[in-house]
């Protein structure tokens, strides 16, 4: 999508604000002892009461609001009835739609206790999203995001998984420009237009290289198996930089 007007831009920054909003309160929701199902179904809530259709469940009939993955789980976790434990880290991502407008959105969250190479992995993981959220603008390459994400995680130590990209995103859930490299990508040549819409979510890993698929049609796990964290945004990019459409508020 490429916004070419200023109410398009109003029923994006809406949607948005839903996904963000639903993502924080189920953030502050989690605890041991609850199910991923218990902490899907706060999210549908939330979406439904503000006037959103789940984005997963619509676009492609995922079973369950929210994406909700544990652990070894690194994306598109089947919410259900597993028990979130001390010491899980949970990914969730929340996408949806409103009046034909999508927004996506996610982040990684820690259940105490945990070490400290998870605390800093998880800051980390926020500092690599932002990274690569400060090279977006019209004009400006889309191989800089995954340069400038892919420096970041080669100073500081981790891994990047490398078969999850970031998409474009606004008037369905996926659509062009497709399979935008959040790590270095030497065949990339696209340039940003002004008003094009995409995420940028890089997955940052103490190891893993690969999302590999598991049992079910859906979750994903890290492989080699190691703890992962996953942080995204939707965002515009204009001739002044970044605008983040998923800003809780």
């Amino acid at each position: 999508m490429t916004i070419s007007n200023e109410n398009d831009l109003d029923c994006l920054k809406e949607v948005g604000r839903i996904v963000a909003n639903t993502l924080e309160a189920m953030g502050q929701a989690l605890e041991p002892g609850m199910t991923t199902s218990d902490l899907d179904q706060i999210g549908r809530k939330l979406l439904e009461s503000a006037g959103a259709r789940p984005a997963p469940e619509l676009a492609y009939a995922f079973p369950g609001a929210t994406c909700i993955s544990v652990n070894e789980e690194i994306a598109h976790g089947i919410p259900g009835t597993r028990r979130i434990e001390r010491g899980d880290l949970v990914n969730i991502d929340v996408s949806a739609e409103k009046n034909g407008f999508f927004a996506d959105t996610g982040a990684s969250f820690a259940v105490p206790p945990v070490t400290r190479a998870i605390e800093r992995l998880c800051r980390d993981g926020r500092r690599a999203m932002w990274t690569g959220l400060r090279q977006v603008g019209a004009g400006k390459p889309i191989a800089g995001i995954g340069q400038a994400i892919g420096s970041f995680a080669q100073k500081n130590g981790y891994t990047l998984v490398r078969n999850l990209a970031s998409h474009g995103v606004g008037l369905s859930l996926h659509e062009e420009p497709t399979e935008i490299a959040t790590w270095p990508d030497r065949s990339e040549r696209r340039i940003m237009s002004d008003g094009l819409v995409f995420t940028v979510e890089p997955f940052l890993s103490l190891g893993a290289e690969w999302a590999e698929d598991g049992d079910d049609p859906w979750t994903l796990y890290s492989s080699p198996k190691a703890p992962t964290v996953q942080y995204e945004h939707t965002v515009v990019a204009t001739r002044s930089g970044p605008l983040i459409v998923t800003m809780a508020g």
